[in-house]
């Protein structure tokens, strides 16, 4: 099954796919390409996404050649819930309790089975979890193999997640807000060395999702606390640390890593996934990882066989499916379920600048909405291989409701008619300028890796040109835009993605109730700032804790309205996905959709 796990409902940042920049066709041509252009490209690709099929046995043996972005900032679990870069590495020897079908919408076991007690009349419930017996934290080349136990998960709920010193995005998760609107804290109970439970003192809609986590080992994380405290914790597995000494639960270790240059990771032998033939999975015995910033080096290496698979980006795939003699094969996924966001920073620690009294105005965002123009990012920028995020719910998610859609889209009459409505109009010499005269400027802070969102800030900086509102357009490494949102705060306005795509309704427990520490315009408020704001934390809670859908669906709709009407955030994008893939590997346990992307846990040789 695939690995749709998600941390307590809370979404990290994540890097944007990126392409270079695309030669630009007008609209009228990409008609005259549409559909039969694009229909005949995406003949020539193979559509297979997971749709509840069993992974057949396969067989030990083969390395894996991929790449990545950029260098990992840290091995350490805690860090990588900013970085998804980060993330991907660590995730790889850690384990979640359990797992979501997308399929069947059903939670299902992975490190624990689980069982969920509800006493109604009480108005409580609780989740018991019941970790595998052949779960170890193991070392590369090394006998030592020390069990998981409830104390690992225990301590790192309470001791780490619970902690507001590390400032963890499944903190919020611990706290219910109550009927009377006091904050009831989620306890954690030790049963056995195998079995816990978590105590809801007040039923959730949704408890198998507030309850599920990945954690690090106790016997390493705790002592470095006990002795040296929150920055004994930070300290840990350092990109500096000898990769050997990192203990593994997950599939791999990582035996090597040199900065700018390769990651590898060894299989796993003692990892509890294993087959309907008793192998264990993964069944590669290596997975080499290069680091290679260039997306065109990544294109060079695979197009010379030096790695397995590749992302396409629009401008590839005419080159890609028609190359004759291809030893790949391409496949196509549906739109993506999420979309990167344009957001507006509207923290009062800026109260004093004109751009905080435009970035708060509702009026001021919609109408930088009504500028976006999405046609021809989709035009100049995807090629034609996306379309609009007009909804806030993806379809997947139990309270989709197709009637509740955008409303501010590229209307440049529209965006001025805001624009005039919340006190600002053009001069005699067409420069924009709000009430008191201030010409309205502001910085658009985007990825320097990504060149695909350069495309798409250009695009923003001309349509919003031709209405007199000057865009800079600044770059940073993918760091120091993480450490603008959560430490600094100084920046104007931002392209951002995140991980996950609201397939559960109270996904995103950090970034939209007004406490969230990735409430992006504004974080870790001590109070809704707005009264929208506190109606969203009012819906989102009620939303949460009510289990007639009926009754839920009252609250989820209005929920995605007022997002979609304050629009704190503006969706850009939903791409199609294509990705290639070496045809020496077996692909009967591999499929690719817009739900999980690419499925390679069960990947073997031919």
């Amino acid at each position: 099954m695939k690995k749709l796990a998600v941390l307590a409902g809370a979404f990290v940042l994540c890097t944007i796919l990126s392409c270079e920049k695309s030669e630009e066709y007008s609209l009228e041509e990409f008609e005259a390409l549409n559909p039969a252009g694009l229909n005949e490209l995406l003949a020539k690709t193979v559509s297979k996404p997971w749709e509840g099929q069993e992974f057949v046995p396969g067989k030990i043996g083969g390395s894996w050649h991929g790449v990545m972005q950029a260098d990992p900032k840290s091995f350490n679990i805690l860090l990588a819930e900013r970085d998804s870069a980060t993330a991907a590495i660590v995730s790889s020897m850690h384990d979640y309790l359990i797992d979501y079908d997308p399929v069947a919408r059903e939670w299902k076991p992975r490190a624990a089975s689980f069982e969920v007690k509800v006493d109604e009349a009480a108005g409580k419930l609780s989740v018991i979890f019941t970790l595998r017996d052949n779960l170890y934290w193991s070392y590369y080349n090394s006998k030592t193999k020390i069990p998981v136990t409830s104390d690992d998960v225990i301590f790192w709920y309470n001791g780490i997640s619970g902690d507001p010193a590390f400032q963890s995005s499944s903190y919020y998760q611990q706290f219910l807000t109550m009927e009377d609107g006091s904050e009831v804290h989620v306890d954690i109970e030790k049963l056995s060395d195998k079995r816990f439970a978590l105590h809801f003192p007040r039923i959730v809609a949704d408890p198998l999702l507030a309850s599920n986590m990945d954690f690090g080992p106790a016997h390493i994380y705790k002592k470095a606390k006990d002795e040296k405290g929150v920055q004994g914790v930070l300290d840990l597995f350092s990109v500096a640390a000898d990769p050997k000494q990192i203990p593994s639960m997950g599939g791999w270790f990582l035996t090597e890593y040199i900065p700018g240059q390769r990651l590898v990771y060894k299989r796993n032998p003692d990892y509890w996934n294993i087959d309907t033939a008793g192998l264990s999975i993964p069944y590669l015995e290596e997975n080499i990882v290069q680091i290679i910033a260039d997306e065109n080096t990544q294109k060079l290496l695979f197009m010379e066989g030096k790695t397995e698979a590749y992302g396409l980006r629009p401008e590839d795939l005419d080159e890609l499916v028609n190359k004759t003699n291809a030893d790949y094969t391409v496949f196509n996924s549906e739109g993506a379920l999420s979309a990167a966001y344009w957001t507006f920073n509207q923290n009062p620690v800026h109260k004093d600048s004109p751009k905080y009294a435009w970035f708060t105005k509702k009026e001021f965002r919609q109408a930088m909405s009504c500028l976006l123009n999405r046609d021809r990012i989709i035009a100049q920028v995807y090629r034609g291989l996306a379309e609009a995020k007009t909804d806030f719910f993806p379809e997947p998610n139990a309270f989709y409701n197709p009637d509740i859609k955008l409303q501010y889209l590229y209307d440049r009459e529209k965006a001025l008619k805001l624009l005039r409505s919340a006190g600002f109009k053009q001069d005699n010499s067409g420069v924009m300028r709000d009430n008191a005269g201030n010409a309205v400027e502001f910085d658009l802070t985007i990825r320097s890796e990504s060149t695909i969102i350069t495309d798409i800030a250009s695009i923003i900086m001309n349509e919003l040109d031709q209405v007199g509102i000057k865009v800079n357009i600044r770059t940073l490494d993918f760091h120091k835009v993480v450490d603008q949102l959560f430490t600094t705060f100084e920046w104007d306005s931002m392209i951002m993605g995140l991980s996950g795509s609201n397939i559960f309704p109270s996904q995103g427990s950090n970034v939209w109730p007004s406490s969230g520490n990735l409430h992006m315009w504004y974080p870790n408020q001590p109070a809704p700032a707005t009264d929208w704001e506190a109606r969203v934390d009012y819906l989102y809670n009620e939303g949460s804790y009510t289990i007639d859908k009926a009754k839920a669906k009252v609250f989820w709709d209005e929920y995605q309205e007022i997002i979609l009407e304050q629009l704190p955030v503006i969706s850009l994008l939903r791409s199609r996905g294509f990705w290639a893939l070496r045809q020496k590997w077996d692909f009967a346990n591999v499929y690719y959709d817009n739900i999980n992307n690419a499925e390679t846990t069960h990947i073997f040789l031919k």
